[in-house]
């Protein structure tokens, strides 16, 4: 009965809140996935967070592997598809939902994920949407409702799942920034990017092309090895355990490449943690002192070059109050940013930021920009990244910057830096790649992150 709970630790056996789900099986994992969509969706939570096995939401915890599994497809088919979903699920209602009806809204996005795109039963996909509404008092009287709705979806899946609208699956605050940005043409494009999973990317620390013949990849031209969509632990892969490579997207790579050869230099990396661009410098030879505010992402970041067997200097600190004793060689700092860059590998994103969150960090990035411009050297350079796809928080930031430190001028990034992503370099320079740069045959093997970067030189 709802109200009633067992103990967590069953096979999903208990749902937090008040939500049983007895001994039907599968039944917690739909509640769960209800619940966490709500709230991503309504309370604009990281779907990072939620669905941590050994942090996230309690009910989330509660469930074994495998229905954890499921809850994270469901909860990103959901977010990917959700604006195909909503219209599908319109179509098949004879009247529009009360507009409170968000928990209702929720159990149907859940049932409608797994009917329209996952490999899961349609009978069995219903019946617990159905069963869901049983459980959830708000819902109760509606389950004659979604049987019909989610059986129709199931009927006509084909047809419904055609995307009419190229740009529905994009929040329209998000869509009338990428146009501003990019053009419709562009902004479409990266729109139906956003609808095939990233590909698994790693950066090795030395014999890309032998690596990328281990574990079945193929080598990208900037180096970056390519593994394709990936399911599974990537602990289990060889090399992992004995540090020979780290999960980084191709995008993200890119930032410390643009120092050139880095041998003996002494480089900050702030805001470093989780360390992929740190690792990237150590590997090169320079005398990396990594710094970030929150101990925490400090600890995983020492956990990661520990694997990695690289050494250097870390430090917790705010930025505003860390004076280095001499100047840097140069500087990185990849910013905190709206993360719109990585939308194919967290779709939730798109829905837990709005354009008030891209103006709100674009002015910390601002403050830590003037922060590292202090501590590089005269003739070093500073390079500027981050993963949002908002020229705000790239060329609009730089054009800032510049007007207020008239010591620091572009460093142009040339064509040879870059191969295979020549295009991605503007008219003054600076790098920005998008989702739906690198083509491929295979569209899991196609793409890579949103990112911005500057190169700058100190007179």
């Amino acid at each position: 009965m709802p109200g009633k709970s067992a103990p967590f630790g069953g096979h999903d056996s208990y749902v937090q809140d008040g939500y049983s789900a007895g001994d039907r099986p599968g039944l917690g994992a739909r509640l769960v996935a209800a619940k966490l969509l709500s709230a991503i969706v309504d309370a604009r939570t990281s779907a990072d967070g939620l669905l941590d096995g050994g942090n996230g939401h309690p009910g989330f915890r509660a469930l074994e592997g495998r229905d954890q599994g499921l809850v994270k497809a469901i909860i990103l088919t959901a977010l990917r598809f959700r604006g195909t979903i909503e219209r599908a699920i319109d179509r098949c209602l004879d009247r529009p939902l009360p507009p409170n009806a968000t928990a209702l809204r929720h159990i149907l996005h859940v049932g409608a994920a797994q009917v329209l795109y996952l490999d899961v039963p349609d009978s069995a996909a219903v019946d617990l949407a159905v069963a869901a509404c049983a459980v959830d008092s708000r819902s109760q009287r509606f389950g004659g409702m979604v049987n019909a709705v989610l059986r129709r979806l199931a009927r006509e899946k084909e047809s419904l799942k055609l995307v009419s609208k190229p740009g529905e699956n994009v929040p329209e605050w998000l869509m009338q920034r990428l146009v501003a940005a990019y053009g419709k043409e562009r902004a479409l494009a990266i729109a139906a990017a956003h609808l095939t999973p990233a590909p698994l990317d790693i950066t090795v620390k030395g014999d890309a092309a032998l690596w990328a013949e281990k574990l079945g990849g193929i080598l990208l031209p900037t180096g970056t090895v390519r593994l394709g969509a990936f399911d599974g632990p990537v602990t289990g892969l060889p090399g992992f355990a004995e540090g020979a490579w780290w999960v980084q997207d191709a995008a993200a790579a890119l930032p410390a490449k643009l120092f050139g050869d880095v041998a003996g230099l002494r480089i900050a990396d702030l805001c470093a943690a989780p360390g992929g661009k740190t690792a990237q410098l150590a590997s090169a030879g320079a005398k990396v002192t990594a710094l970030d505010i929150n101990a925490n992402r400090m600890k995983r970041l020492q956990e990661n070059l520990g694997r990695l067997q690289l050494e250097v200097e870390t430090v917790v600190t705010d930025l505003a109050r860390y004076m280095p004793e001499t100047p840097f060689d140069a500087v990185l700092v990849d910013s905190p940013c709206s993360s719109t860059g990585t939308i194919r590998r967290h779709p939730d994103v798109a829905y837990t930021k709005d354009a008030a969150e891209v103006e709100k960090l674009a002015e910390v990035q601002a403050r830590l920009l003037g922060e590292a411009a202090r501590m590089v050297r005269p003739g070093g350079l500073l390079v500027f990244s981050n993963c949002s796809l908002d020229p705000e928080e790239g060329e609009h930031m730089i054009t800032r910057f510049l007007a207020t430190h008239g010591d620091f001028s572009v460093d142009p990034v040339r064509a040879e830096e870059l191969p295979g992503l020549e295009a991605a370099i503007d008219s003054r320079g600076m790098l920005r790649t998008r989702p739906d740069m690198l083509p491929a045959e295979d569209p899991k093997l196609a793409g890579l992150d949103g990112f911005f970067a500057a190169r700058l030189r100190k007179a």
